[in-house]
């Protein structure tokens, strides 16, 4: 009798043991070209190349987050990152900080109010928006509520224009308070790396290790996991279905919100257009990474963000883009379910 147990737990042990092996290959294999990246970038570009992956990265998480649990791409979700990069600076120069604060404390004060108040309207904002514009056509069908994305898109663009001089921004640019000092530098070597880009990729990856403890170890996080694999199951078992969406709306707009702090701090500037862009390029980190996991679409964010600044240290600045997309079609023709996306058969 205890023959066949063993039998049959041998093949588990096999199949972990082949699991860890590939895992090991694949953690060895992005060490070697972190390594590689950092001896042809050196050390500035590289930590820009990481900097600008973490924005990117931040925002790719709220749109594979929506479609990993409703399947909807949420064409919005970048412009929900623009309007958070002028609540950021409402917040700022709404308290008389439009320069440079060298109190640490103060800083760091102003800073974690920066962040919390941007991160807790945006969120609200993906909650209002999920239950105006996307809950009532949750059962329609999916042209429905991609059109509705398209339109909220236009929404908040307007809404952030408004009609200058009286109230909002118009179409031009914003300069947004750098109270970060951007001359505190690190030396490594005979390179200089500014303090402010480690602060940005330490808050980056603080977000998104913050978020997988949250999803892999809490009940709520249960409730997605669940929601996300069968929504009318985890129904049946007492999940509440329309918490558990405003939840992932809330939490992927609040991390929108934390990337527009971001940008705000590295390029002191913004624009009511900027989501399209920004927007576009997240949602083509999501699908690179495998659209509907957070790491692929964290793992994505930086790996644009190193083909961007890769391109420009080669002396193709202009071609970024070009390359970026050239990438992601090559991996979705040997790998249509993006680098960690698993293959799944379509839903009853």
């Amino acid at each position: 009798m205890t023959a066949p147990a063993a039998s049959a737990d041998a093949p588990s042990a096999r199949s972990f043991s082949g699991a860890g092996l590939q895992s090991l290959g694949q953690i060895a294999i992005v060490v070697l070209l972190l390594a590689g990246a950092f001896i042809w970038m050196g050390p500035q570009q590289f930590v820009n190349a990481l900097t600008i992956g973490a924005i990117y990265a931040l925002i790719a998480i709220g749109y594979t987050m929506v479609y990993g649990i409703i399947e909807l791409i949420n064409f919005a979700h970048g412009d929900v990152f623009m309007v958070g990069t002028f609540v950021s600076l409402a917040f700022l120069t709404t308290l008389g900080f439009n320069a440079v604060i060298n109190d640490p404390l103060l800083l760091t004060v102003v800073l974690a109010a920066d962040f919390a108040v941007t991160m807790l309207i945006l969120g609200i904002v993906g909650v209002v928006i999920e239950r105006i514009a996307y809950r009532p056509l949750r059962n329609a069908p999916r042209l429905a509520p991609l059109i509705t994305a398209i339109g909220v898109s236009f929404i908040l663009q307007n809404l952030v224009q408004g009609v200058p001089p009286y109230f909002g921004f118009g179409p031009f640019n914003a300069n947004s308070p750098q109270v970060f000092p951007t001359d505190a530098f690190v030396t490594i070597g005979d390179a200089t790396i500014p303090v402010l880009s480690l602060f940005i990729i330490a808050v980056a990856l603080t977000m998104m290790v913050s978020l997988q403890l949250f999803v892999g170890r809490t009940r709520i996080g249960r409730s997605m996991r669940s929601t996300a694999l069968d929504r009318d199951a985890a129904a049946l078992m007492g999940v509440n279905i329309n918490r558990t969406i405003a939840i992932t709306f809330l939490i992927g707009s609040a991390l929108a919100g934390a990337a527009g702090v971001t940008f705000g701090l590295q390029y002191g500037v913004t624009n009511s257009q900027l989501g399209f862009q920004a927007g576009l390029r997240a949602f083509t980190a999501a699908v690179l990474g495998g659209i509907g996991n957070t790491v692929g679409a964290a793992l994505g964010g930086f790996i644009i963000g190193f083909i961007e600044v890769g391109a420009a240290v080669a002396g193709f600045n202009r071609w970024g883009p070009a390359i970026v997309f050239g990438v992601l079609v090559i991996v979705l023709v040997f790998r249509p379910s993006g680098l960690l996306g698993q293959q799944t058969g379509d839903r009853a």
